[in-house]
């Protein structure tokens, strides 16, 4: 009969260790997603060797997981192979000299110029909500605002001539940025229809609702979630457009410092990570059509 370790562990943790309810459902979350991937590749937590948990370690990088959560499922990890050692379960640790990813730095996720066009595409431009929606995205992904910006920005932060928009970031810093004939475009078109949209009432805020209320931070979230599915993207969040953004000013020549200022970074150390993505599609381009890569 099979052994339950993850409860002999937890047993542990709780009478020898007298750890708190709340450190052990921590602790056994993290034995579970262990457990789980143990199991995706046939084996128990007895019979996972050094590569399987670095092929876990990745796992949980590539599932959006930062670094610190992975140091912590690690502690766990480290912990479990340690109790099953001085048990006698086992002779070997597979955890022994992990590293933990304190320098980990996930790069960002972004769409591809063609599922940009297709999720800018997808609203119904018959409609008005379809308008707005249509003039939200448009003015997500020319600006690389974050979605708070977005949904804070007032009629009167708009410059259409100019064709540029200012806006209030963290740390209540101010920055323009420029909007792009398309976004400028269908801002207009969405300004004309947006007093149906009112219904009479007065608001400051450029994107209202149905009822002339403001759109809130988690609706847009909804939208937008909504319209990656529709345009079989997949789930897609607002700060998707925003890496899209950056990634593909600099894939296209602009220079890291105005990429910096339009995404009002305060540390340019920030921005960087945009050029670690763009070396990676060119290393991704290079073996794929070098002869002798």
């Amino acid at each position: 009969m099979a052994r339950d370790y993850e409860s002999l562990f937890l047993d542990y943790l709780r009478v020898e260790k007298g750890l708190s309810p709340n450190t052990i459902i921590a602790y056994r979350n993290d034995l579970e997603k262990l457990s789980k991937f143990a199991r995706s590749r046939g084996k128990e937590l007895v019979s996972v060797e050094r590569e399987d948990l670095i092929a876990f370690i990745k796992y949980l990088n590539e599932s959006g997981l930062d670094a610190k959560s992975i140091g912590r499922v690690l502690v766990t990890v480290r912990g479990l192979y340690k109790f099953l050692i001085l048990d006698g379960y086992l002779k070997r640790d597979p955890s022994a000299n992990l590293e933990t990813p304190k320098s980990w730095q996930s790069l960002p996720k972004f769409l591809i110029p063609e599922e940009v066009e297709k999720l800018l595409a997808s609203p119904d431009l018959t409609d008005k909500i379809g308008i707005r929606d249509k003039a939200m995205l448009e003015v997500l992904y020319a600006t690389g605002l974050r979605v708070t910006e977005l949904v804070s920005l007032r009629v009167s932060d708009l410059n259409l001539d100019l064709g540029i928009v200012t806006t209030l970031g963290k740390g209540s810093k101010e920055r323009t940025v420029p909007m792009g004939k398309s976004a400028v475009n269908w801002t207009r078109r969405y300004l004309s229809i947006r007093p149906k949209l009112l219904e009479g009432k007065n608001s400051p805020y450029l994107f209202v609702g149905s009822k002339g209320q403001s759109i809130t931070r988690q609706s847009f979230w909804k939208i937008i979630v909504t319209y990656g599915e529709k345009a079989r993207i997949g789930h897609i969040t607002p700060h998707l457009l925003r890496h899209s953004f950056a990634t593909h000013l600099l894939e296209n020549g602009a220079d890291l410092r105005s990429v910096q200022m339009m995404l009002g970074h305060s540390d340019i150390s920030t921005t960087q990570i945009y050029t670690h993505i763009t070396n990676e599609r060119l290393k991704e381009v290079y073996k794929k059509f070098h002869p002798r890569a």
